[in-house]
């Protein structure tokens, strides 16, 4: 495991010096808030049976993103975006950071939270997506 895992803080700054924030939960979470100019391609899609990977999810990031793109990889609570960074690492990308706590927050185990999550912190969001950043489009 090369890719580094930081707070939503260090995440926004990053943002600012022109690293690319990639959410990789379903569309459905996406349209509910995200950090500004954040990309959607889901790493998994909710069915009847619960979360099933999303088997085109490299192949997109791939056809929108060369290999040494920074990113910074995001989801409901840093679970999903640690398996993302997995998969984009083995698909050749060098520049990965995980988001610890996600959009939400990463649960204690006793209803708290442990890790605040990029809403918790105060930091920017927005629930209008920028053209040509959401699964929708990126997904074509």
């Amino acid at each position: 495991m090369s890719y580094e895992t930081i707070l939503p803080e260090g995440a926004s700054t990053r943002l600012t010096s022109g690293w690319v924030y990639l959410d990789v939960r379903t569309s459905e979470e996406y349209d509910e808030g995200h950090p500004p100019g954040a990309y959607n391609i889901p790493v998994a899609f909710m069915s009847p049976a619960g979360m099933e990977p999303n088997e085109t999810f490299l192949s997109v990031v791939q056809r929108h993103f060369p290999s040494d793109t920074r990113f910074v990889v995001g989801c409901k609570a840093g679970g999903r975006s640690a398996r993302a960074c997995e998969i984009m690492e083995q698909g050749g990308y060098v520049c990965l950071a995980n988001m610890d706590g996600g959009y939400h927050g990463r649960p204690d185990g006793t209803g708290g939270i442990a890790v605040p999550g990029w809403a918790a912190c105060g930091l920017d969001q927005c629930v209008t997506p920028e053209p040509g950043r959401t699964w929708a489009e990126l997904s074509d």
